[in-house]
């Protein structure tokens, strides 16, 4: 049975700049479909996904076919099915079927059909394709190129998804009494959380078919109008005039039925190819917006401190007027320590507000852990880039630091890719601070591999601590010797 563990992972708030133009209104001729206001602004929009884990099965050596059961989850405890996997021409056969399946609409007026998804050992979903029910039954047969791979079926608004929702109700295993020596890798991936489509629209009503129109007509109507609701009207407004064109054609009863269904799949594709442009350029300006914010903060504190500065040094001019010339340069050591000491704190305050940062012997230690790796991978994920372009930020308004970025690993692998993976990650995050304006000769990097763990490794929670960057931070003033600065 595959484990599924719903945790928060990511949640991505998108928020248009005030002055958008209003998105283009939509029009459904379908009586099942209430039209929405004529012009709706620019959504709130946020991404919420959860994180699950799959039984991956390795059919690598598979010699002839074999069969595997598919399980109901709690969703759907009375559903039920079995896979025959066959090898053919470098590829897998998957023929499945399945049986008991509850109506879809069961859970949220939302959903509309059944979608199988093959789950790769790296954690990433692949659509293998839709599940159509007849009296709660079913079949699909299709090929997989990957060897290695976990399947589960869940409940999907249309046919076209990119994502698996997190209304898993089919999960593979293995059928008892099997004779096959299988290999079984345990598979993070992600889901979207339920509600995700919904967002920014009223509560739908479970959709009642009629025998006049072809099913896939209603998956169009849902893939356009939720593509409008995640602001495709406007950040793919080409994407989404498109999907909006096919649409229309579906809903004619011009050339047929089989005509409309051939629109209203091409209108499928087109709609949710425009919710993921919409989803990124949104991404990317929210990006945008809280970096800039960023920077106007560090700006002012450029000048707090060039205040604090003239400031002091009006002070100091004044005391070495007034007092010997031994006394001046006493009173010149005894501001510059305590300039030094401020800059601590100071650092260590506007660095604590993004990342956990400790004071040590060494410098100031900022802890990059948590969601910021995938198992096993180096790449930085989306919320640790946002906050090294804030941490970068700090950074470059600070002279003479020194950083080094320092990789650590889990216990999971070997302890020679352990050492590899973590210097990649801390040269991934070593680069990335240069990009965003960090001087390369004032940063380095290193790996430690799975030492150092800062948490227990038995635990899902513990290995997921571990897998972190830590950057030290040290100069003049932060207990490490001078070096060369940004």
């Amino acid at each position: 049975m595959i484990i599924f563990k719903a945790i928060p992972l990511m949640t991505a708030i998108l928020v248009a700049q005030a002055g958008t133009p209003s998105a283009t209104p939509l029009s459904y001729p379908s009586q099942n479909q209430p039209p929405p206001a004529q012009t709706v602004s620019v959504p709130l929009y946020r991404v919420t996904v959860v994180q699950g884990t799959a039984k991956a099965i390795n059919y690598r050596n598979l010699k002839h076919s074999t069969e595997i059961d598919l399980l109901g989850t709690v969703l759907g405890p009375n559903a039920s099915g079995e896979a025959r996997v066959k090898s053919e021409d470098g590829a897998i056969q998957i023929t499945a079927k399945f049986k008991n399946m509850p109506p879809v609409s069961t859970f949220g007026g939302e959903f509309l059909t059944y979608v199988l998804w093959g789950i790769s050992p790296e954690g990433r979903a692949t659509n293998l394709g839709e599940v159509i029910l007849e009296h709660g039954k079913g079949k699909v047969k299709v090929t997989e190129k990957l060897q290695t791979f976990g399947l589960i079926v869940t409940a999907e608004p249309y046919f076209a998804v990119s994502q698996p929702s997190d209304v898993i109700v089919l999960e593979n295993d293995i059928r008892k009494g099997s004779k096959e020596q299988f290999e079984f890798i345990d598979a993070k991936y992600e889901l979207l959380k339920r509600g995700q489509y919904t967002m920014n629209l009223s509560p739908v009503a479970p959709v009642i078919l009629d025998k006049k129109t072809p099913f896939d007509v209603y998956q169009a109507r849902n893939a356009v109008r939720i593509a409008h609701a995640s602001g495709a009207s406007t950040y793919a407004a080409d994407s989404f005039a498109k999907a909006q064109a096919y649409l229309a054609e579906a809903e004619t009863h011009a050339g047929g039925n089989k005509a409309r269904i051939v629109s209203a799949r091409e209108a499928v594709q087109r709609a949710e190819d425009a919710r993921l442009i919409a989803v990124q350029r949104q991404d990317v300006e929210r990006v945008a917006q809280e970096r800039s914010a960023a920077e106007e903060k560090v700006e002012a504190a450029k000048r707090e401190a060039s205040l604090a500065t003239a400031a002091e040094g009006a002070a100091l001019r004044q005391a070495q007027t007034s007092e010997s010339e031994n006394a001046g340069l006493r009173t010149q050591n005894a501001g510059l320590q305590t300039r030094n000491d401020g800059l601590q704190e100071r650092l260590m305050t506007e660095l604590n507000a993004v990342l956990q940062t400790r004071a040590t012997a060494r410098g100031l230690i900022v802890n990059m852990s948590g969601v910021l790796f995938q198992n096993g991978k180096a790449t930085l994920l989306p919320a640790a880039r946002e906050k090294l372009s804030k941490i970068a930020g700090i950074l470059s308004t600070h002279k003479g630091l020194k950083i080094e970025a320092e990789g650590f690993t889990d216990s999971n692998g070997t302890e020679a890719s352990n050492q590899i993976l973590s210097e990649k990650r801390a040269q991934n995050t070593k680069d990335y601070l240069v990009q965003q304006g960090v001087h390369a000769n004032a940063i380095t990097y290193k790996g430690f591999g799975e030492s150092s763990p800062i948490a227990s490794n038995d635990t899902a929670e513990g290995r997921q601590e571990n897998r972190r960057v830590e950057l030290v931070v040290s100069g003049e003033g932060l207990g490490a010797p001078k070096d060369a600065g940004l």
